[in-house]
C-alpha cells in the first residue's frame, strides 16, 4: 500500500522507509525558527539544559509578533534573541521583515517535500508549497535547534476533492470559511488534509497560504496541496537545496475521502467566539463595525493588497471607522509601495503599518477595546484574541466593503453614503488574582478532586490569554490560568494543588503557547483529560511532562464536579473514591510515559 504526501515526507526525513498512522518517528527537520515571545523561551531552554544550536544554517528568528517592539516585554525579548544569534551566528529576521512562516517560504528555506517547525501555530501554512510544517512549544523547538530532530506522531489523512465550478467571487478565505461550516473545529482533529480538485490546481500561491493557514482553526495537523509546476518554479528560483516535490501514491490510504461541491460556497464570515461559528454574510443582520483589518498570515499576501486597493480607489472609509493594513512581508510592503497601493490605503483613511502579524497574539497594530466591534481577515477570533473586542472574520474583500459602509457587507453592495452608528464604552478589567503553587512528584497513580468543565474547543486564549505571553517565569503563569474562560475567571483563586481537569473534544486549541500547559504545572493540577486535545497543546504537555490523556466516555463512574478520583496513568484505569466505580480510558503511550518520567523532553536528551 502506497502512502500519502505526510507519510512520504514524514518517511523521507526518518530512518523508515514506510511509516502509517500512529507510528512515532524521530524526522529531520529542514528549518527551525522562533518568534520573538517564543523565542526567549527557546533560548531559556537552550541555556538551561546546557544545549548548543545544531546547524545555524537552517536555524533563524523571526521578530513578527511585535515589530515595532511597542511592549517593553517584546522588546527585551527581541534584544535577548539579538544577543544569542550574535553569540551563535543564527539569522535574525527582525523587526522590518514580515512574517516568519511566510518568510520560511520567501527565503527559500522550505520547498515541497521539505520540514520545518516554528514556534508560530500557523507554521502549517507551509502545506500551501507541499512542505510539512508544525507549529510547536518551546522544549519542542529548543530540541529541533539542538539535534535538528523532533519526534512526531504520523497523522491519518483525509482526501477532500473539491468538484464543481467556484461561484464569480468567492475566495480564498470564504474557501476555507465554508469548508469550517462543514467541518466544524474537530470533525478533522488530528489529521492531515490534502486537497484536490480542478479548482485547486487554479489556485494560487497566495490563496493557497490563505487556506493552509486556518488548518489549527480546523483542528488539523496541516492542510497540504500537492504542488502545481507554478509552485516549484517558485520555490527551485528560491530554495537552499535541491528538491523533488512530493505527491501522494495513487494507492494511497486515506482514513475519510470526501466530494465537496465549491458551487454551493457562499461569501462567509466566522461570528465573534470561534472561527469556525461561519455564516453567509447575506444572512448576517445589519452588523455595524468599528474598525476593521486587513492582513495577518492568513490574508496579507499582495493579491490581498491589489483587491483591497481595487476596493478602495477613489473613496473615503467611514467616519468614525478606523482602518488598519499591514502587509504580511516587507517585500509586498514595498510591492504595494511600487504600485502605488500605499498611497491609496492612504488617501482613503487607512493606517498602513510595517509588516508583521499584527493583531494575533497581542502584536503591533490590529487589537481593540471593549465593546469595539471589528471585522478582521484575520485566522482566529477567539475571545480576547485580538482585543477586547468582538471580531468578524472575512476575506479582504468583505473587510475593504465593510470599512467603506460601516458595517458588515459585500463588494456589489456598498452604500453611496456610509451608515453611521454610535459607539459605546465600557470599564476596565480587574485585575487578576494571585496563583497558587506547584508539585514536583510523577508518580504512575494520580489522586486529585476534578473540575468537570463539559465544553469543546476550549482554546489557548481562554486558557492563557496572548496579553501575559512575555512572561518566562512559571511561578507567575499559574494566577492566569482559565483567567479569559467564561465562568472560571475564578479558576486559579479556587484550584488546589492535586486537582484534575475534566474536558471535551479539541482541549488547548489554538496557538502553540507553552503557558497554556505550565500554567496548570504551576497551580500544581495534576493532570488534563479530555475527549481530544489540539494537536500542539497534546505536544507541549507530553514535552513538559505534564500528563495529559483521552477519553470516550466516563458515563460507567457517575462523576460529579469536585468529585475524588484515582487514576492509574499506565493502564488507563479510573474509580470515582465516591462510589468505587471503575472505568478505563486511554493511557500513556511508552514515548509520553518515558518523557514523563524523565520530567520532560529536554530531560530525555
Amino acid at each position: 500500500m502506497g502512502m500519502t504526501i505526510t507519510e512520504k515526507i514524514i518517511a523521507a526525513h526518518s530512518k523508515y522507509s514506510t511509516v502509517r498512522p500512529g507510528d512515532i518517528a524521530d524526522i529531520v527537520i529542514d528549518a527551525r525558527a522562533a518568534r520573538d515571545f517564543g523565542g526567549a523561551n527557546v533560548v531559556k531552554n537552550l541555556n538551561d539544559f546546557g544545549l548548543k544550536v545544531d546547524d545555524p544554517q537552517k536555524t533563524l528568528f523571526t521578530f513578527d509578533c511585535n515589530p515595532t517592539g511597542s511592549d517593553q516585554k517584546y522588546a527585551v525579548n527581541q534584544h535577548l534573541c539579538r544577543q544569542y544569534a550574535r553569540s551563535n551566528g543564527i539569522r535574525v529576521y527582525d523587526i522590518n521583515a514580515g512574517i516568519g512562516t511566510h518568510l520560511l517560504i520567501e527565503e527559500g528555506y522550505v520547498w515541497p517535500g521539505s520540514t520545518a517547525v516554528s514556534t508560530d501555530s500557523h507554521a502549517n501554512i507551509l502545506g500551501a508549497v507541499g512542505a510539512f510544517g508544525q507549529g510547536m512549544g518551546d522544549m519542542d523547538i529548543a530540541a529541533a535547534w539542538n539535534s535538528g530532530r523532533v519526534w512526531f506522531k504520523v497523522p491519518a489523512s483525509v482526501r477532500l476533492n473539491l468538484t464543481g465550478r467556484m461561484p464569480e467571487g468567492i475566495t480564498a478565505k470564504d474557501v476555507i470559511l465554508n469548508l469550517l461550516r462543514i467541518y466544524g473545529a474537530n470533525t478533522l482533529l488530528g489529521y492531515s488534509i490534502e486537497l484536490y480538485g480542478e479548482s485547486v490546481d487554479r489556485m494560487t500561491l497566495d490563496e493557497r497560504i490563505t487556506i493552509a493557514s486556518m488548518a489549527t482553526e480546523m483542528g488539523a495537523i496541516i492542510i497540504l496541496f500537492p504542488p502545481t509546476q507554478e509552485i516549484i518554479d517558485y520555490c527551485r528560483a528560491r530554495a537552499r537545496s535541491p528538491f523533488e516535490p512530493v505527491y501522494a501514491d495513487p494507492d494511497a490510504r486515506y482514513e475519510i475521502t470526501a466530494d465537496i461541491n465549491v458551487s454551493t460556497f457562499v461569501p462567509m464570515v466566522s461570528r465573534p467566539g470561534e472561527p469556525h461559528d461561519t455564516v453567509g454574510v447575506k444572512e448576517l443582520p445589519v452588523t455595524r463595525i468599528d474598525s476593521a483589518f486587513i492582513g495577518s498570515c492568513t490574508n496579507g499576501r499582495m493579491e490581498d493588497m491589489r483587491v483591497t486597493a481595487e476596493i478602495l480607489r477613489g473613496k473615503k472609509v467611514a467616519p468614525d471607522v478606523v482602518l488598519k493594513i499591514v502587509p504580511a512581508t516587507d517585500a509586498v510592503w514595498k510591492q504595494c509601495l511600487d504600485e502605488g497601493l500605499i498611497d491609496v490605503f492612504k488617501q482613503a483613511g487607512a493606517l498602513v503599518s510595517n509588516a508583521g502579524c499584527a493583531g494575533c497574539a497581542a502584536g503591533q497594530v490590529g487589537q481593540n477595546g471593549k465593546g469595539e466591534v471589528t471585522i478582521s481577515t484575520g485566522n482566529r477570533n477567539f475571545p480576547g484574541k485580538q482585543g477586547q473586542g468582538s471580531v468578524y472574520l472575512s476575506s479582504p474583500a468583505i473587510v475593504a466593503s465593510s470599512a467603506l459602509a460601516g458595517y458588515i457587507t459585500t463588494p456589489d453592495a456598498i452604500p453611496e453614503t456610509p451608515h453611521v452608528f454610535k459607539f459605546s464604552q465600557s470599564g476596565p478589567e480587574t485585575a487578576p488574582r494571585q496563583a497558587q503553587g506547584g508539585i514536583d512528584a510523577r508518580p504512575s497513580v494520580i489522586k486529585g478532586r476534578v473540575w468537570i468543565i463539559e465544553r469543546d474547543n476550549i482554546d489557548t486564549d481562554m486558557i492563557f490569554h496572548n496579553r501575559y505571553l512575555a512572561i518566562t517565569d512559571i511561578k507567575e503563569m499559574g494566577q492566569y490560568a482559565f483567567d479569559n474562560l467564561e465562568g472560571y475567571k475564578d479558576f486559579a483563586r479556587r484550584a488546589q494543588a492535586g486537582d484534575v481537569i475534566i474536558a471535551g473534544k479539541n482541549f488547548g486549541s489554538g496557538s502553540s503557547r507553552q503557558q497554556a500547559v505550565d500554567c496548570f504545572i504551576s497551580l500544581g493540577v495534576q493532570a488534563v483529560i479530555a475527549r481530544s486535545f489540539g494537536a500542539i497543546y497534546e505536544r507541549n504537555a507530553i514535552n513538559a511532562a505534564f500528563p495529559v490523556l483521552t477519553y470516550s466516555s466516563l458515563d460507567k463512574i457517575d462523576l460529579k464536579d469536585q468529585d475524588i478520583i484515582t487514576v492509574n496513568l499506565l493502564s488507563g484505569e479510573v474509580t470515582n473514591e465516591r462510589n468505587g466505580l471503575t472505568t478505563l480510558i486511554n493511557p500513556f503511550y511508552d514515548a509520553q510515559y518515558e518523557i514523563y518520567m524523565k520530567g520532560g523532553l529536554l530531560g530525555r536528551i
